[in-house]
């Protein structure tokens, strides 16, 4: 099935709203074996004939976003219903619920919501309890030469409910039931680079035939996607559960720290945090995970060498002799944090984020990182990353939750 994306958006192309849409849908559509074949966006306007034109010979299904609003430059609809010869008419259970959307939330409505309410002759109306703008369905027509299309309103938080609950089950019924299946797997690699990973399994992937494989690399993770027949992919899987067992976080898309949290749950634990260079920022990825207040139970931010001291007990002497970027201020740190929260493990980090702060002995991007456990052994380390401020948290943050994931597993803390 041929489908095309096309985002329309002033916004998007000044950058001032980052488009997520081609992602999401991208991930959500190949749950059915289907991949988006092009992606375009444009401003609000015109713009959207042109693409369209272009569009309907060359596909079966086409997703449009935004351009459904009340003011002038939101001409989808308009547009669509020209090209389809389909006259628009007033949709007043939609007026109605427009009207009652503006008196629950104590708003003036203004006419010029009326539009929103205009739907095309023969297009089915996609309820939109999240906003104003109902989304629409116009089958494919051979006449007018136009596959499906949904126009759907432009913001995440409207477009995404309504992908889920109606557009995507109609997808779905659309796809040709002769398809073989697409399977896929989703490696979430920790601590081993693009290039070393592809070195090691290149080889043998291109033995297996019918196995597409994909990487995306971030700071410290690598996503490994195998893509194919089932017994393509299982015999991917083994390749990368062989080589690299202790490095692999997850088979499938979810963070390091759901997967923290589900291993601190399935053990009944609890963890504490003691952050100097990174600001909480550990913690604060871990409390996004709903669920996460069962087994996180305290975070410290000791950004001075005075909260060192009067919130974790890090001695005077120890920083005096040592300073607060050395593996002796991290583990007394990371044992302040556990006995100060009675929490079953604590992970401690301070370093020198920059640009300004380093020196020969210690340069912009030192940090050591410290795992304390009750009844295990104190871990710390030094690391490098010479990054700029705003990655080196975030790569501190990724290093340390997966010494944690690695303790918690009965890995060794070896890199």
């Amino acid at each position: 099935m041929r489908i095309e994306v096309v985002n329309t958006g002033t916004e998007l192309l000044l950058g001032k709203v980052v488009n997520t849409h081609a992602g999401y849908f991208g991930q959500e559509l190949f749950k059915l074996g289907l991949r988006i074949q092009r992606q375009t966006t444009i401003p609000d306007g015109d713009d959207i004939r042109v693409v369209l034109n272009e569009a309907f010979p060359r596909s079966e299904v086409i997703l449009v976003t935004g351009g459904l609003g009340p003011t002038s430059d939101d001409i989808t609809r308009e547009v669509v219903a020209e090209m389809l010869g389909r006259p628009l008419h007033l949709d007043q259970s939609i007026l109605d619920t427009i009207t009652e959307m503006f008196r629950r939330r104590g708003l003036k409505q203004n006419r010029s919501n009326d539009r929103q309410a205009m739907v095309p002759e023969g297009a089915v109306v996609l309820d939109n309890p999240h906003g104003t703008a109902p989304g629409l369905y116009l089958p494919a027509d051979a006449v007018a030469g136009s596959p499906h299309l949904f126009l759907l309103p432009g913001p995440p938080r409207e477009l995404k409910p309504m992908f889920e609950s109606l557009v995507f089950p109609a997808i779905a019924g659309m796809r040709d039931a002769g398809e073989a299946p697409v399977e896929w797997r989703n490696f979430k690699i920790f601590g081993v680079g693009e290039s070393s990973l592809a070195s090691a399994l290149e080889p043998d992937f291109e033995k297996i035939s019918d196995l597409e494989v994909g990487y995306c690399a971030r700071l410290g993770e690598v996503d490994i996607r195998l893509i194919g027949t089932l017994a393509a992919v299982e015999e991917g899987s083994i390749l990368v559960r062989s080589g690299f067992s202790r490095d692999i976080v997850t088979e499938s898309e979810d963070s390091i720290e759901k997967v923290i949290l589900e291993l601190l749950i399935e053990r009944r634990e609890t963890l504490a945090t003691a952050e100097s260079c990174t600001g909480g920022l550990i913690a604060s990825t871990l409390t996004d995970v709903p669920g996460s207040s069962a087994v996180f139970h305290r975070g410290y931010v000791t950004y001075s060498n005075e909260a060192k001291t009067a919130i974790l007990g890090v001695p005077g002497d120890v920083l005096a002799t040592h300073g607060a970027v050395s593996n002796e201020v991290v583990e007394a740190m990371a044992l302040g944090c556990l006995n100060a929260s009675s929490a079953d493990h604590a992970i401690a980090v301070s370093g020198i984020a920059g640009p300004g702060g380093g020196s020969d002995a210690k340069p912009v991007g030192t940090v050591h990182v410290a795992v304390a456990s009750r009844g295990g052994e104190l871990f710390s380390k030094r690391y490098y990353f010479p990054v700029d401020r705003i990655s080196f948290k975030m790569r501190v943050t990724r290093l340390a939750l997966d010494l944690l994931r690695r303790r918690l597993m009965g890995f060794p803390l070896d890199y």
